[in-house]
């Protein structure tokens, strides 16, 4: 394995990679900052939301509801339902995240979309680990600092004219090309595809995502995990 000075490259590489995500996703942390406070609430409130909440599309939803009039508990129940997903994420990253009970509930706090891509990306353990605690932390640092910078701009800016709506799914795009290479991928993609297409008519904005997060089963084999675990 090459190494630069004491760091073997692959563990650079997974650090870049985790750094050029993170640096994608505080752009749009920014639109987050600009939208919470354009819909009432304070730069307090908005940056603690990412302090705690710490997903995306959770958050948006909760100032979304809370924007055009909705009640706490209606946006406390959208925002539950998309961050449903992220115990789908958990099962497929239990065998990596290990450890005591006050470790592993640190990690819970960590395990979205971003940090469940990179991490199941990798079949070594010792990889996955740095991929997922890498992102973890550069992500939780960018975001916080993107929502910060939003919500003291507040809505001087217009996220759509400066392209920062786009950054979510350019993120999402990026990290769907690994996955692709691999058998599981692809059928967890094909499954996602179909079932937010098929379902789309049928069911309210938000399941059928929810639905296509299933795909990520494929991932969860017994046999993988237990050859992971050392």
């Amino acid at each position: 394995m090459k190494k630069c000075g004491s760091i073997p490259a692959d563990v650079r590489q997974i650090v870049g990679s985790a750094l050029a995500i993170s640096v994608a996703v505080g752009v749009f942390a920014v639109s987050f900052g600009v939208v919470s406070v354009a819909s009432g609430a304070s730069v307090m409130q908005t940056c603690a939301l990412s302090l705690f909440v710490f997903t995306g599309a959770s958050q948006f939803s909760a100032v979304s509801v809370i924007g055009a009039g909705g009640s706490v508990a209606s946006a406390l129940g959208g925002s539950l339902l998309l961050a449903a997903r992220n115990s789908v994420y958990g099962l497929s990253l239990a065998p990596t995240l290990q450890g005591s009970l006050g470790k592993r509930l640190l990690a819970a706090h960590f395990v979205i979309d971003e940090t469940t891509a990179l991490a199941s990306a990798h079949d070594d353990l010792r990889l996955r680990r740095w991929a997922f605690w890498s992102c973890a932390i550069c992500l939780y640092v960018f975001w916080n600092i993107g929502t910060l910078i939003g919500a003291l701009v507040g809505n001087s800016i217009d996220p759509e004219t400066y392209g920062l709506d786009a950054a979510f799914p350019v993120v999402f795009t990026a990290m769907i090309v690994p996955h692709l290479r691999t058998r599981n991928g692809r059928r967890a993609a094909l499954f996602g595809a179909i079932a937010s297409a098929s379902l789309a008519p049928f069911l309210p904005i938000g399941l059928p995502i929810l639905v296509a997060t299933l795909g990520i089963l494929f991932g969860v084999s017994p046999s993988k995990s237990g050859a992971e675990i050392k």
